[in-house]
């Protein structure tokens, strides 16, 4: 790793844990192709890249941000943050509230406690977390269900011979693409998933999103994480769609899921029976809160991890109407979990190839929060300063002209570069490719 240890203001060490996962990334990758020692990281791309939302342009304009009805919020004992940027999640916070505008809100929550805002909004299938202090949290059963977890908790598949058609995978002799012709069924949205599967991609991976038609993904979420990639709109609750999904996973190597705990378990895909009907398949899952607690089917992001687990105390400050939460610099919870995945199932690729057995690794949001508080304090001798701006490249897309930073990644001291562009959400075919050429996956593969 080079350049500057540390450069966001804050008494956590984000940095470390930034350069921390993506290092962590780095090193699998290496010990999966052989090409360690020709793979680096740079503080000042990891910077970059762990804010890589806020660099990108589309036509010259800034992503829009937080919608108005997100954020921290004040009740009538304290704080809780809303998570109201997707139109389904705004329509149900205003049922909860009973409201009709931002406003309406603000003026419901102060008359509620901040606990039973939390629980009114998610009762509603909503999105909020009361601001707990770093002591009200590790006090909670939630904490108490992923203290002792691993920051990666890897399942590996029992030995046994590989149902249906078993991964002829090896990595390729390029070290800029050893992901070539490597299949990643990409089931995430917002920026985690997103996040591990787009630096697949960049590795050369045939990455093929596919999103409910539903719930469309934000235009500038999806533009920021589609990178090389493909985009397709399936849905699990049509048959013969869902037939479809289970025939690419039939030919896969890799699914991430970033769904909500067992949201897909009663259509055949949660991770085990992914796993028992293919041995050799890699599954790497996230959520928000973990696998195990009272929490662990609660829809979650970044934002509303912070304010449970103690950050928004943490970052927290004083203005003229008082003290007000505050939060990380970038959304580091996001993105460290995303390159932890990537890093789960590099290292899992690495297991197949010799056991030829796949296996699940889980990651989530408040378990990669633990791994933030878990790290001393940035020594103050160490190089510290202000970065140097991020190299920026542009490129002509669907979306209009692109401006964006590249990967965090050296190779042979060359940056690792994305080699296509976001394609129109929800335009690629249900199929994979093979020699750069798409394949058609029957139902019956």
């Amino acid at each position: 790793m080079t350049g500057l240890r540390t450069w966001w203001d804050g008494d956590l060490d984000v940095e470390g844990l930034a350069m921390g996962s993506v290092q962590a990334a780095a090193t699998a990758l290496g010990a999966l192709t052989g090409f360690g020692g020709r793979y680096c990281v740079s503080s000042g791309s990891v910077a970059a890249s762990f804010d890589s939302l806020g660099h990108l342009r589309i036509n010259g304009a800034k992503p829009h941000g937080f919608a108005p009805a997100s954020g921290f919020r004040r009740t009538s004992d304290g704080w809780i943050r809303l998570h109201a940027n997707y139109p389904h999640h705004a329509v149900r916070l205003m049922e909860a509230l009973d409201a009709s505008t931002p406003q309406d809100v603000d003026e419901a929550l102060l008359a509620m406690t901040s606990l039973a805002a939390e629980d009114a909004i998610n009762g509603n299938r909503g999105v909020a977390a009361a601001v707990r202090t770093r002591a009200e949290w590790l006090a909670s059963p939630m904490h108490a269900a992923i203290r002792n977890d691993p920051w990666i908790a890897f399942e590996p598949a029992p030995a046994s011979p590989a149902l249906g058609r078993p991964s002829t995978w090896r990595p390729s002799t390029d070290p800029f693409r050893p992901l070539a012709g490597l299949r990643v069924l990409d089931l995430t949205r917002v920026i985690a998933g997103p996040t591990a599967t787009r630096f697949l991609g960049a590795l050369g991976a045939d990455v093929l999103r596919i999103d409910p038609p539903q719930l469309p993904e934000l235009e500038e979420a999806f533009v920021d994480g589609g990178f090389d990639k493909r985009s397709a709109v399936a849905d699990v609750e049509d048959p013969a769609q869902l037939e479809v999904i289970r025939a690419l996973v039939g030919a896969a190597d890799v699914v991430v899921s970033g769904y909500r705990n067992g949201s897909l378990d009663r259509f055949g895909l949660g991770a085990e029976a992914l796993l028992a009907d293919k041995p050799d398949l890699v599954v790497a899952t996230l959520s928000a809160w973990g696998r195990e607690g009272p929490w662990q089917r609660r829809r979650g992001f970044d934002s509303l991890v912070q304010a449970a687990c103690g950050i928004a105390e943490v970052y927290g400050q004083e203005d003229d109407g008082g003290w007000k939460p505050g939060a990380l610099p970038v959304q580091a919870l996001d993105h460290a979990t995303g390159y932890g995945v990537a890093a789960a199932v590099l290292a899992l690729l690495a297991h197949r190839l010799g056991t030829g057995t796949g296996g699940i690794a889980a990651l989530s949001l408040a378990r990669t929060a633990e791994e933030l508080f878990s790290l001393p304090a940035a020594d103050g001798a160490d190089a510290a300063g202000a970065l140097q701006p991020p190299d920026e490249r542009e490129c002509a897309s669907l979306y209009g002209r692109l401006r964006f930073v590249e990967p965090p990644l050296m190779v042979d001291g060359a940056p690792l570069e994305y080699r296509r562009p976001p394609v129109r959400y929800g335009s690629s075919a249900l199929v994979w490719r093979q020699d750069d050429q798409l394949l058609l996956v029957s139902s019956d593969a």
